[in-house]
């Protein structure tokens, strides 16, 4: 599986943990626990002040509590979700929930 990340900060409030998130991120693919390539985008919206993931996959899958979606693009299927005051590792949790979500056949 591969799993590629982007991220498109408006401001600075968020930089430091999209590092940390992005590093977690690469661990997950040394794990190569699924075989449904995925996309993760870290952004921000202006005047928003939240951190928004965008987790696209090629396949659809699950849906895990908090995410919405899926919405079928070209690429695939996105969920998306907001975090707010969240530390790192909760947020990792999360995303990591999203990108090994089992597909749907």
């Amino acid at each position: 599986m591969a799993i590629a990340t982007t991220q498109k900060l408006l401001t600075r409030s968020w930089t430091a943990a999209v590092a940390t998130l992005k590093a977690a991120v690469g661990g997950f693919e040394a794990g190569g626990a699924t075989k449904n390539d995925c996309h993760v985008a870290f952004f921000e919206i202006a005047r928003d002040g939240h951190l928004h993931v965008n987790i696209t996959h090629r396949y659809q899958t699950r849906t895990p509590d908090g995410w919405t979606g899926p919405a079928s693009l070209p690429q695939g299927f996105v969920h998306n979700r907001t975090f707010g005051d969240s530390q790192p590792r909760q947020i990792i949790r999360h995303i990591r929930e999203m990108v090994f979500a089992s597909r749907i056949r």
